[in-house]
């Protein structure tokens, strides 16, 4: 099996998902930037298995998550600050700290809309 096999096709393409925790990490390190935007929407089928998946990716996972951090769309911020970024190592969330300061503490207008400061703020916590 290869990595593409694991990226879904729909949002309902949880059997893609299902082959993703079969070939599991580090060998779908590659996949990760496709993986990611299938957690814009938490309703998708796709997204919860996903987002449980994710966090096994260890410090792999950052540089995309950085980059979806840094993106224009606040409701995708909100559901990786409160479906993966809960699940990794510490350590994964001392690197991302520079993300989450400045989105507790400069948000713009949408990321306070969606609570984006707030789920950025309860992460820092725990550091």
């Amino acid at each position: 099996m290869n990595y593409t096999d694991c990226i879904p096709t729909t949002k309902f393409d949880t059997a893609a998902i299902a082959r993703a925790r079969t070939l599991g990490f580090p060998a779908l390190e590659p996949a990760l930037p496709d993986l990611l935007p299938w957690l814009k929407d938490m309703n998708w089928p796709v997204a919860p298995p996903l987002a449980e998946l994710l966090p096994q990716a260890g410090p792999a996972i950052i540089p995309c998550l950085r980059s979806a951090l840094a993106s224009d769309d606040a409701i995708w911020k909100y559901w990786l600050l409160t479906k993966v970024c809960p699940g990794l190592a510490h350590a994964s969330l001392v690197e991302l700290s520079p993300d989450l300061i400045r989105l507790s503490t400069d948000p713009t207008n949408s990321e306070t809309s969606e609570r984006v400061d707030e789920a950025a703020k309860a992460l820092l916590s725990r550091l």
